[in-house]
């Protein structure tokens, strides 16, 4: 068999079904390591087993975490090849097959190399024209049959070139132990911090950092990192925890101060009532705040809850109660979905004359968007399911709302509820980039029916779906327990609202 009939009978099917099998491999090792490495982090703060064997236990937890994570940096790379393999493989296996099927159609043989052999000479002036042309039409089938053989020669190089790409882990048969897989994996090299740091590219940089590396991160820059969206909610929980502690025993008497004091009462409310809670941003120096109730990593479906004016860090528990009045009504809509709500002061809210101008809310809208697209980013990057995410606006922070749906790229929101709004802006729902948007207004509440920022749920034409309130529901009711409209945000929240 020649060297052109072998390629010719390649089984490019069957080695693209193993690239495949592979990917998936791949693609199951992400959240495997993510189940590894909440595992490990539970462990290092569990009470039920602490001591020599507590310790070796996590440690065992972070070496796993560590080796999963250079098998799938190296699996990842290895499919990189493949997949250049495989486009090279079928491409010459076509070419091969094109050149034997044309040769044996024109009575042309080649040799090993798919060279032409035996073709006529070219034709002599005393050859009658029929002669003539039967010896160019020879010639021409030899001249393309080699030219397809040449391509899969080509080809043949190339795949060989991708296959020498993927062998990024040192196979010489299956690992035989654990300590055997480790000395194949790649040693472990700290990737820089994208300069951008937009969410994805962050989300894809935290992914590629082991375990170990991640909490070396989290210690060495956790000003840096708790800021930064893209990171999952435990580790920016961790980093801002500890600029909170540095911050209660550093800061002077002053704002700054009674910040981080406001802060950690809240945090520690929380815990005593048994909630979960992440600290997912804090920057007293700004005033910016944010705290989720539940699991950013985890739940089913986020709410983010966007305050308009004269909201400040000394208001944020009268925030977070109306994030847990959220969080609780979406439960009791949908008490097998796990929820997080997020009590979001990640802008400078404007004061009453401040609000008048859009400025806050211009520098708001992109700092929402950021959020949403780092939940979405750090999610998809871990291998977990995506969220269902609404956004909820109050007031002036239906404008900034409006502002997010402005900024670069589709809000990374499935739903958008607009409480008390005065206009978000944009002008119509359809501009909020939501496949969902609930607006609820009230006559007894003026700010509601101003439309100062332009149209709003107020407005027929605006094109909301809308939420029950009562006609008493004045501006700062619609959180209120005893209205309707909070079982009706819950609903949305859960996904199990039915307006039909």
């Amino acid at each position: 068999m020649t060297a052109l009939e072998q390629l010719a009978g390649w089984d490019v099917p069957e080695l693209r079904g193993g690239v495949g099998r592979l990917d998936q491999v791949a693609g199951r090792l992400l959240p495997w390591r993510a189940r590894l490495d909440e595992l490990g982090r539970r462990l290092g703060v569990a009470e039920c087993w602490s001591g020599p064997a507590g310790e070796a236990a996590a440690a065992a937890l972070l070496e796993l975490s560590t080796v999963t994570s250079g098998v799938s940096g190296a699996l990842g790379s290895s499919l990189v090849g493949l997949q250049g393999l495989t486009a090279a493989a079928a491409e010459a296996q076509e070419s091969a097959a094109a050149a034997l099927a044309t040769a044996a159609a024109g009575g042309v043989a080649l040799d090993d190399t798919g060279a032409p052999v035996g073709l006529p000479a070219p034709p002599a002036a005393t050859m009658a024209p029929d002669q003539a042309a039967a010896v160019l039409a020879v010639r021409q089938v030899g001249r393309l049959a080699a030219a397809l053989a040449a391509d899969a020669r080509q080809a043949e190089a190339r795949a060989a070139g991708c296959a020498r790409d993927a062998r990024v882990l040192r196979l010489a048969g299956p690992a035989r132990n654990f300590d055997d897989l480790t000395t194949r994996v790649p040693a472990a090299t700290v990737p820089a911090l994208p300069g951008a740091q937009r969410p994805a590219a962050v989300a894809a940089w935290w992914a590629g950092l082991t375990a170990t590396q991640q909490l070396d991160q989290l210690s060495a820059r956790p000003a840096a990192l708790g800021e930064l969206d893209g990171l999952p909610g435990w580790a920016r929980d961790r980093a801002n925890r500890v600029l909170l502690s540095a911050a209660l025993h550093e800061l002077p008497a002053g704002e700054q101060r009674a910040t981080a004091e406001v802060v950690a009462a809240v945090l520690a409310a929380q815990e005593r009532a048994d909630r979960p809670v992440q600290l997912v941003q804090f920057d007293p120096a700004t005033g910016l705040v944010a705290v989720a109730l539940g699991d950013l990593d985890t739940a089913a479906a986020v709410a983010v809850l966007v305050p308009g004016i004269n909201t400040t860090p000394t208001d944020l528990p009268g925030l977070v109660g109306e994030a847990i009045a959220v969080r609780s009504a979406a439960q009791s809509a949908a008490p097998a979905t796990a929820v997080a709500a997020v009590a979001w002061l990640g802008y400078r809210t404007p004061g009453l004359l401040g609000a008048v101008q859009l400025t806050a809310a211009r520098r708001g809208g992109p700092a929402l968007d950021g959020a949403l697209d780092g939940l979405a980013a750090s999610r998809a990057r871990a291998g977990a399911p995506a969220p269902r995410v609404t956004v909820v606006g109050h007031s002036y922070g239906t404008v900034v709302t409006g502002q997010a749906a402005r900024a670069p790229g589709r809000l990374a929101a499935d739903a958008v509820v607009l409480l008390g709004s005065p206009g978000t802006s944009v002008g119509r729902a359809d501009r909020l980039e939501a496949e969902e948007v609930y607006g609820a207004w009230s006559a007894a509440d003026p700010i509601s029916t101003s439309d100062f920022y332009g149209a709003s749920p107020y407005d027929p034409r605006f094109g909301d779906v809308p939420l029950p309130v009562e006609t008493s529901e004045g501006h700062t009711d619609y959180y209120d327990h005893d209205r309707p409209t909070l079982a009706a945000i819950g609903e949305v929240v859960a996904g199990t609202r039915d307006d039909g």
